[in-house]
């Protein structure tokens, strides 16, 4: 595959990075998602991309997307992990909406897609619960059908940012005397502002709030709020999951995070001096270079099926498998390059006056690391995703 640019994409290039250094909001600059942001700090960039007309690159232009070949998509990518900009998320434009153009009705992707797109509605992700994660099919969320709406009752689990969403979308038992669990399963989108519907944080091991768990009691949901037929809702979910998982490989932003790596290294004093002296170290970093250009090529693969009209398909699984060993080494060896710097933080230094401690590229870095743990196992655990390689392309 030829990576060299035309003089057209190259002026693309120059007007993205253009457009991000003229408009990305300055509040948001050397923030993360990692940090506690806002509702408006979280939608802030989206919604400049919505008036722009870059919220969705991997949207059919039918419907808002930009029309971009698959080499400005990569470009696009690269551009903004270069920015290091607060990514778009992913609960509304890469998961639900593809669902909803794929398989919902004209009235549904009318009214939904539009506000996706602009970043009016900020959606989350009703899928696992505390006894069907990896076994999703397991999952007991009933939903009853009574006249013109279904009575859901249930819980979810790991609901990721869920306190801010205004819709979720969730997969809901409505058949339980099915042949097969897959079979009795249908796709809802819920307004989270529903009486019944009650939000609970979890908090993770570095203080924060970014998970929730969701209880549902008798929430009233209209019937044309299910999006493709009645017990098909697997199906949905298989589609959603494989633009999930080709999302998660994250390859230009762990680029960027191998980059810094390679900074540290330069500065952290070893004994030549450095530690982008030391051979072991050099070569575990080398090892996972050569490792993420691999995935990359794969990405790009799958980026110019897409522009072919193919829909993501098993790479996906190998995408989401990668791509997560990847994030999850790479904050191993920066761990590993800052050394105790890493058990600081400046929520520490401030309860005591002290200040961070240490260069500030080590600051909160464990909980980063303690954080990218779960990457192998969202999304599908990554053992899941093999046993998918496995059956759909070695038959097994």
């Amino acid at each position: 595959m030829d990576l060299a640019f035309s003089p057209e994409e190259i002026a693309f290039r120059d007007e993205v990075r253009a457009f991000i250094a003229a408009n990305y909001p300055a509040e948001l600059k050397g923030k993360s998602m990692r940090e506690d942001l806002s509702r408006e700090e979280f939608l802030a960039w989206h919604k400049i991309l919505g008036k722009k007309g870059w919220a969705a690159p991997a949207w059919p232009a039918e419907y808002g997307g930009t029309g971009w070949t698959p080499t400005q998509r990569y470009i696009w990518s690269e551009e903004n992990a270069r920015a290091e900009t607060v990514p778009v998320l992913p609960f509304g434009i890469n998961m639900v909406a593809p669902v909803i153009y794929t398989f919902g009705t004209a009235a549904q992707k009318a009214h939904y897609l539009p506000r996706i797109l602009s970043g009016e509605d900020w959606w989350c992700q009703g899928y696992s619960e505390p006894g069907a994660g990896s076994d999703l099919a397991s999952l007991k969320t009933r939903a009853e059908r009574v006249g013109d709406h279904y009575i859901v009752n249930g819980q979810k689990t790991w609901t990721t940012l869920a306190q801010h969403a205004d819709w979720g979308f969730f997969l809901v038992r409505t058949d339980v005397n099915a042949r097969k669990p897959q079979e009795g399963i249908s796709f809802l989108l819920i307004n989270m502002r529903s009486p019944g519907v009650e939000v609970r944080p979890i908090i993770t091991i570095d203080g924060g709030h970014e998970v929730n768990e969701t209880w549902l009691t008798d929430v009233r949901v209209p019937v044309e709020n299910l999006v493709g037929e009645e017990n098909m809702g697997w199906t949905c979910a298989k589609y959603l999951l494989a633009h999930e998982r080709s999302g998660i490989a994250g390859v230009a932003r762990s680029k960027r995070a191998l980059e810094k790596l390679r900074a540290i290294a330069a500065t952290e004093a070893m004994n030549d001096p450095t530690l982008g002296g030391d051979s072991e170290f050099t070569r575990k970093m080398a090892q996972l270079e050569i490792d993420l250009t691999a995935l990359e090529y794969t990405e790009l693969r799958t980026l110019a099926r897409e522009q072919a009209g193919h829909g993501p398909g098993v790479e996906s699984s190998l995408l989401k498998i990668k791509g997560t060993e990847v994030q999850q080494r790479l904050t191993e060896l920066t761990l590993e390059a800052v050394g105790y710097y890493a058990m600081t933080d400046y929520h520490a230094g401030d309860r005591n006056n002290l200040g961070p401690i240490g260069p500030d590229y080590a600051q909160g870095m464990s909980a980063i690391y303690f954080n990218m743990r779960k990457a192998s196992i969202y999304g599908g655990s990554n053992e899941i995703q093999r046993n998918i390689i496995a059956k759909m392309v070695l038959g097994l």
